[in-house]
């Protein structure tokens, strides 16, 4: 047995586990990983090389015991019932005071059960989102932890040291107490449904709407990354539009299926907010875009029963207006999806006692991860201002861009009502904007109506009290 006593503990050496411990390690401390593949335990070992207090081992015995105390385990396994089966193995051998992490995208109320349990046993545990992938595990994640204050100041230094950086601030902070850490990634997540989908919706409008060819699409995307618009996933929208399929020569972006696959944690988002009866309209929209996207069968019937002639008729407007148009109703609709995520934070924050800090929630979104996007810059200052802002469009500045946009936005779904192409996110994030600054909704009528039928009661706005009529 290898006496060192190692400062963290990786459980589960897959490509992200792997690349975190080789993180870990380029930052000068000593790491030691658990797999029951013994291939996977020595390949770290291979790729840390010589000279780097790097161990991987079989042996849970030998895994916990080579630990400093407190110990300090992150797992990196599948989520559900392989992170209860983990704990399991390791509750046994561990001690007061010492701390689990989990690392994968685990649903919030798993972890707050896990939490509560372990918390009898004297063992802290930690929900942590961890988002970027594996480069991004290699090289500098974006890691958004919950859990025990106190517990983790054991941790801050490595992570702190792993993390991305963005103007030298690293992009790990705690967040807040119990499952914080999990239910922060979810709503990262969710967004970055929306806004995915968003991308998706501008891409198809320009392609199949205005008639632009891949070259002119990827120089669009490419131009955007220079703009307010600068984001990983334009960025990488630009790198896969410009990909040629060595079998057919054609983009390889036009040869992939187009039924898309998910792993529910946008789902999560969209139920949970419901549950909260917190609104993210995009983000729910883009759930049912990927499920739509499922009844290709259907789909392709529905193409010939119901054939769009809208199309037959060429775009003859300015297409460089229309980029134009479209690069500002993509950022208006974009900063709708943060604001919906985020003001569903908020409510989250007061109903779970989390004790979330918004602009800290921003800070370590900048870099690192599937969302960061320059315009985190401006959302994570509106919070320092104000860090009681309920809803980001209720920032000055934030929402004064949005106004300045909002012609396009409606320029750009008017053409996308007319040529029959549908960009229901888009639509989702300028209903949210309209509903949102409405002052009297037209929800009087149903209140009315509830009554009618259910005798469900009513408030008025002369008076107060509960009433109900005899209709």
């Amino acid at each position: 047995m290898n006496n060192l006593q190692y400062e963290f503990g990786m459980v589960g050496l897959g490509v992200m586990g792997r690349n975190l411990m080789l993180n870990i390690a380029d930052h000068n401390f000593s790491v030691i990983g658990l797999d029951l593949d013994p291939l996977k335990a020595k390949v770290v070992e291979t790729e840390a090389g010589e000279g780097k207090p790097v161990r991987g081992t079989t042996s849970i015995e030998e895994f916990v015991q080579s630990i400093r105390k407190p110990r300090a385990i992150m797992l990196l396994v599948p989520a559900g019932n392989p992170v209860d089966a983990v704990i399991a193995s390791l509750v046994p051998l561990l001690e007061p005071g010492d701390i689990v992490i989990d690392g994968g995208n685990s649903y919030f109320p798993d972890t707050e059960r896990r939490v509560v349990t372990l918390e009898e046993k004297g063992i802290h545990f930690f929900g942590m989102g961890v988002s970027g992938g594996e480069k991004g595990a290699r090289y500098g994640p974006s890691m958004m932890p919950g859990g025990n204050r106190d517990a983790y100041e054991r941790l801050r230094p490595i992570f702190e040291a792993i993390a991305a950086k963005v103007d030298g601030e690293p992009c790990v902070a705690y967040l807040g107490s119990g499952s914080a850490g999990n239910y922060v990634k979810m709503v990262h997540n969710g967004i970055e449904y929306g806004i995915m989908q968003l991308i998706s919706e501008a891409y198809d409008l320009l392609r199949r709407g205005v008639g632009l060819n891949d070259d002119e699409l990827q120089a669009v995307f490419q131009e955007w990354n220079q703009s307010e618009l600068q984001s990983f996933l334009i960025e990488i929208t630009a790198e896969i539009l410009k990909k040629v399929d060595q079998d057919t020569g054609k983009r390889l972006v036009s040869v992939i299926s187009d039924r898309a696959r998910s792993k529910g944690t946008g789902k999560w988002t969209s139920q949970n907010a419901m549950d909260l009866q917190v609104p993210v309209p995009t983000i729910d929209t883009a759930v049912l875009m990927r499920d739509i996207s499922k009844y290709k069968e259907e789909r392709v019937e529905a193409s010939k029963l119901l054939p769009n002639k809208a199309l037959e008729v060429a775009f003859d407007g300015d297409r460089q207006e229309l980029v134009n148009q479209m690069r500002n109703a993509f950022y208006f609709a974009m900063i709708s999806t943060y604001a919906q995520g985020l003001a569903q934070l908020t409510v989250a924050s007061e109903a779970y006692n989390y004790g979330l800090r918004l602009n800290e929630v921003a800070k370590i979104w900048r870099g690192g991860c599937i969302i960061r996007a320059v315009c985190l810059n401006d959302i994570r200052a509106a919070y320092e201002k104000n860090p009681q802002l309920p809803n980001l469009l209720l920032d000055p500045k934030v929402g004064g861009d949005l106004l300045d946009r909002q012609l396009a936005m409606r320029a750009i779904l008017k053409l996308s009502i007319d040529k029959g192409i549908a960009m229901p996110a888009f639509m989702s994030s300028l209903a949210y904007f309209d509903a949102y600054r409405t002052e009297v909704l037209p929800t009087n009528l149903i209140q009315a109506q509830r009554d009618y039928f259910g005798a469900h009661t009513y408030e008025r706005i002369d008076r107060e009290g509960i009433f109900h009529t005899e209709w």
